[in-house]
């Protein structure tokens, strides 16, 4: 269940409380959608309806590189693997814990980052500057099907974009 909630800054704060939330892609524009509701619409129906058709096939290739299994449908694990990937390096796991920017307790976001470690999508190793810390990083495999999945995203997202053109006058300025 999503629980939207209004913010003094006129945009709404997404609260979920469940394992499964909505799609990752999804997550990351339900504040943008919802904050400019006030505003004059600058696509049609049709367009704006590509855009959905575009969230929809990002997170189906999202749950493919999982073979299906609906535990990584997740906004935490989306915010942990794509902060992983964006490092490019090794990180701190306490660090690590704070990609999840929609987990609150350190405690859950720790069970996000140990079921990425049991999996083996994350692998973890001691910190030759710091021994009381751990370091995490994607596994090998992991990124090979991040890098992937993001060549297949923003291929889809070009294909997308000359969609939308056709489908109806496009504004200037994004």
């Amino acid at each position: 269940m999503v629980d939207l909630s209004r913010k003094n800054n006129n945009n709404y704060a997404i609260k979920y409380g469940c394992k499964n939330a909505p799609s990752p892609v999804t997550l990351r524009y339900v504040t943008l959608v919802i904050g400019l509701s006030g505003m004059r619409l600058k696509y049609n129906h049709d367009q704006r309806r590509e855009y959905l058709v575009l969230t929809d096939h990002v997170g189906m290739k999202w749950m493919e590189m999982f073979q299906g299994d609906k535990d990584f449908y997740s906004a935490a694990y989306w915010d942990l693997l794509t902060g992983l990937w964006r490092a490019a390096q090794p990180m701190r796991k306490t660090d690590a814990l704070n990609l999840m920017r929609g987990i609150k307790s350190a405690h859950t976001a720790g069970k996000y980052l140990e079921t990425a470690l049991a999996s083996g999508i994350v692998v973890e190793r001691d910190n030759p500057k710091d021994a009381r810390s751990k370091l995490v990083e994607l596994s090998a495999d992991m990124r090979h099907k991040l890098d992937g999945f993001f060549d297949t995203a923003v291929s889809r997202l070009r294909a997308t974009s000359r969609r939308v053109d056709v489908l109806g006058p496009s504004p200037e300025e994004p």
